[in-house]
């Protein structure tokens, strides 16, 4: 079991050039490798948003919303670039020791279960790790960005809070606004 630290924006249509070339080339931090393509299979959870079943990679994931820390604003003080909501998960990652997919047969196409394709590109900052994400679900283009890290002591939330100040100011394209900002659950229940 691993306790997360969260930030996470979506915003619908296709990836604006500026946003990609802000995170490529503008922002701080090791680019960590080439964007990394698959397609995860959400279980759909309606009115749950707290709840988050995942099957990735072979893997069952399950994050359960443990606390919601409050909308903060990042950026200059007279006008925030970011404002967005910061949540604290407990995730848990199921893998098969006998190396054989957890994913039944009979889970694809079911409507219980929604596949989303991906297109995700990672920096790491100070610790922190973030995202920029294109998504595909239902043939409806998305984008998202997102901050995690793995919460270590009580004072993991202000260094968190510190990076991701830190990554806004770099930051010129369309305002991250606190109405977009939430997790895949409530998401999911958005494009379902």
């Amino acid at each position: 079991m691993l306790t997360t630290l969260e930030l996470r924006w979506f915003s619908q249509g296709t990836l604006p050039t500026e946003v990609e070339h802000w995170f490529l080339a503008d922002s701080p931090g090791e680019l960590l490798g080439s964007p990394e393509e698959r397609e995860d299979l959400y279980l759909y959870t309606p009115e749950c948003d707290y709840l988050n079943i995942k099957l990735r990679q072979g893997r069952l994931e399950v994050k359960w919303r443990k606390a919601q820390l409050g909308s903060l604003e990042f950026g200059e003080a007279s006008s925030a670039t970011w404002q967005g909501n910061v949540e604290k998960w407990l995730k848990w990652i199921c893998d098969d020791p006998e190396q054989e997919s957890i994913m039944p047969v009979d889970v694809v196409g079911t409507k219980a279960w929604i596949a989303v394709k991906k297109t995700r590109s990672q920096r790491l900052y100070q610790g922190i790790g973030y995202e920029l994400t294109q998504l595909r679900v239902n043939n409806n283009d998305w984008w998202s960005v997102a901050f995690e890290v793995a919460e270590k002591n009580a004072n993991q939330i202000q260094h968190f809070e510190n990076v991701v100040r830190l990554v806004s100011q770099t930051y010129r394209s369309p305002k991250l606004v606190a109405k977009n900002s939430y997790a895949y659950p409530k998401w999911l229940a958005l494009v379902a």
